[in-house]
């Protein structure tokens, strides 16, 4: 490599300088022996190459993760609305359990009030009454959530379910498929 840079100096100081820019590109081509017939057709197969290449190989794997990034955003948003239902169905609760308090406030300041013409027994019958509603109350909003809970868990598996379907499609048989997918909603469902 070094001799055939020297020889390029020495071939460079030695043409004339009247040939110009189309001399020194004809001796640098000579002194490395690139030969025309080879390079264009070469040129043509590498072009041809790289166009095949874009095509069916770089296009569609853009294309499938740019479906991922769809899915995984997609799957975000769905997240995000069932945390806002969540959040929601909490205040509701809330409002629920509060309006019950304020209700059995009511009702034992009214037996209070009325204690003088009722006896001990209708007192303490309101008071019970005001627990039952509470306890209705919190039992509404205790099985509220759990069924909001196991709605998120049931939305949860469905999508890790069909992720771990269409990650490995094609590349396994369908009892290894099936597996795999009563195992992720097993972990899940867990």
């Amino acid at each position: 490599m070094l001799h055939q840079l020297t020889l390029l100096a020495t071939t460079a100081a030695e043409a004339p300088t009247d040939a110009g820019i189309a001399g020194t590109v004809q001796e640098i081509l000579r002194t490395f022996k690139v030969s025309y017939e080879l390079f264009i057709p070469q040129l043509i197969s590498f072009l041809l190459v790289a166009i095949l290449l874009k095509k069916f190989a770089f296009g569609p794997i853009l294309q499938v993760l740019e479906q991922r990034k769809t899915r995984i955003a997609d799957g975000e948003a769905k997240l995000k609305q069932i945390d806002k239902q969540l959040a929601e169905s909490e205040q509701h609760t809330a409002e629920v359990v509060a309006k019950a308090n304020a209700d059995a406030k009511r009702l034992i300041e009214e037996a209070k009030s009325s204690a003088t013409a009722f006896s001990e027994a209708k007192a303490q019958e309101a008071v019970a009454t005001a627990q039952n509603i509470i306890a209705k109350a919190e039992a509404a909003a205790k099985a509220e959530r759990a069924q909001i809970a196991a709605d998120l868990k049931r939305e949860f598996g469905r999508l890790v379910v069909s992720t771990a379907q269409q990650a490995t499609a094609g590349k396994l048989n369908s009892d290894q498929q099936r597996a795999i997918n009563e195992e992720a909603f097993a972990r899940v469902e867990a």
